[in-house]
């Protein structure tokens, strides 16, 4: 959790930055403050891991906390940056069709588009597992029949954070998101982007982890 600092607590962070190492009634000083007033904010900055404190020395700045910076770099990722190729069947397409693409591709989720080439619905694993089980024969089911409809389905924009598409994974327990924007033409039709998927999130977890240290 980023903590989000008052103003007083940024203005002792500073006096510390440029006069540290310094007493707790200096700090009150220098704010026309008692100890007594000041002693909440520097128990915080220091729980935070914003201020050091030594016994008979007083306060030193140690930086900001690790957990404030990277969640403050995860909130700057965004989706368009890391977005993939989608993989797309037709809305005409059988659901044969959609297994062979599902096997070829190596994805776990396929987008539908129809003839305009907008969304116009999602198909997973288990929607083709679900018509495999029946007696019907799969070149004779269309997909659109399988597939889950716009409008309920999760999706995310190209301007939104990553972190924001990786909570809709988690909360819909969904594995893959397509990336949308409203069409040029029909502002209700969405253009398909993209997609987000769980790999996605780890690239880019493993990618913010791997950069050298400044």
């Amino acid at each position: 959790m980023v903590i989000e600092l008052t103003k007083r607590q940024e203005h002792i962070l500073q006096i510390v930055k440029d006069d540290g190492p310094i007493t707790g009634e200096h700090i009150a000083e220098r704010l026309n403050l008692t100890r007594a007033t000041l002693r909440p904010d520097l128990s915080i900055l220091t729980m935070s891991g914003y201020l050091e404190a030594r016994p008979r020395v007083g306060y030193f700045y140690a930086g900001r906390p690790a957990s404030s910076v990277i969640s403050e770099r995860l909130h700057k990722l965004l989706v368009n940056d890391y977005k993939a190729v989608p993989i797309v069947v037709s809305e005409s397409a059988s659901a044969y069709d959609a297994i062979v693409t599902l096997f070829l591709e190596d994805v776990g989720t396929l987008f539908v588009v129809n003839q305009k080439g907008y969304l116009a619905g999602v198909i997973s694993r288990k929607d083709l597992l679900r018509a495999s089980l029946g007696n019907k024969t799969l070149e004779d089911v269309p997909v659109s029949i399988i597939m889950s409809r716009m409008p309920n389905i999760i999706t995310c924009a190209p301007d939104e954070t990553l972190f924001a598409a990786a909570k809709k994974l988690i909360d819909f327990q969904i594995d893959s998101l397509p990336v949308v924007r409203p069409g040029e033409e029909d502002p209700k039709q969405m253009e398909l982007l993209g997609r987000v998927t769980k790999t996605t999130i780890a690239k880019a977890f493993v990618e913010l982890g791997s950069e050298p240290k400044v």
